[in-house]
């Protein structure tokens, strides 16, 4: 190709402007925004398929009276929100079993990070407990939730107990693996500088372990819902599992699925609260996509 042809494409080629920085980022946030949007409407799409399928074979070939449908559900929720259930206002069911969850969530998390960090920093103590902790974490859950009951009554402490033990062990684990998972070079620098044992605990131990406790708070507050619920299930005179268990006597399918629906939604909520928790929390921690920039 000559010259003169090839000034003539240059001269004759349309000039790109070069995009400024807010433009980059306005392109880039309303792609993100388009492809959320697509995502929503996914997920909106495959829910209403999954409840139109049901609501259709429920009326056509299967019998509501076993598996319910959709209509019948949502009646039973505008029923208890409206006009309340059998053993009084919803909302003070869905306070009860929210505050048995969150009171065991509260205490076996401490107790789960407090055993978890010290035990992991001692092998000696924890070789001593292995075993016991083994075989407590293997008592079906169930069996405890019904001594609980006998031992502190149909009230508020057997649940808050049910729910103490099946979190504590879902923090320990991970607290346990996060303090072992430390680096030994850290903290015996930290040692030749001086620090005594609680200093290490704390300025090194236990924020190294925060991001094994915090992964671990997102199944535990699942499991103190699923704690509280199995112990009003068990023996209780209000909360969400005593509204389930009566359906459940009852034949009452749509007042089954209807607590199973309040249930899931206070779980997101919850997940929904944790994970903005831990976002604040783990903020000094750089993301994968920053600590990549200096590679």
């Amino acid at each position: 190709m000559s010259l003169e042809t090839m000034d003539k494409i240059a001269v004759t080629a349309p000039e790109v402007e070069a995009e400024s920085e807010d433009q980059i980022l306005a392109r880039v946030k309303a792609k993100h925004r388009k492809s959320k949007l697509r995502v929503w409407g996914l997920r909106a799409a495959l829910i209403v398929l999954w409840l139109g399928s049901w609501e259709l074979v429920a009326s056509l070939w299967i019998d509501p009276f076993f598996y319910s449908k959709p209509s019948l559900i949502l009646d039973r929720l505008v029923e208890w929100f409206t006009e309340g259930t059998q053993f009084g206002s919803i909302w003070l069911q869905i306070f009860t079993t929210v505050q048995e969850a969150v009171l065991g969530f509260v205490i076996g998390t401490v107790a789960g990070v407090v055993l978890g960090t010290l035990l992991g920093r001692s092998r000696y103590w924890a070789d001593v407990l292995a075993p016991f902790i083994k075989a407590l974490n293997a008592v079906p859950r169930i069996v405890l939730a019904s001594l609980f009951i006998i031992w502190f009554g149909l009230g508020l402490s057997s649940k808050v107990a049910t729910v103490v033990v099946l979190v504590f062990f879902a923090v320990f684990f991970n607290a346990f693996t996060g303090a072992r998972e430390v680096d030994g070079n850290v903290i015996n620098n930290a040692r030749i500088l001086g620090a005594s044992k609680r200093q290490i605990l704390g300025s090194i131990v236990l924020p190294s372990a925060t991001t094994w406790i915090l992964s671990s708070l997102h199944t535990a507050f699942g499991f103190a819902l699923i704690g509280a619920v199995v112990g009003e299930y068990a023996g209780a005179s209000k909360g969400l599992g005593l509204l389930i268990s009566n359906a459940q006597g009852t034949f009452d399918a749509a007042g089954i699925y209807a607590g199973m629906i309040i249930i899931t939604v206070v779980a997101l909520m919850a997940e929904w609260l944790i994970g903005v928790a831990e976002n604040r929390l783990l903020k000094w921690r750089p993301s994968q996509a920053q600590s990549g920039h200096g590679v």
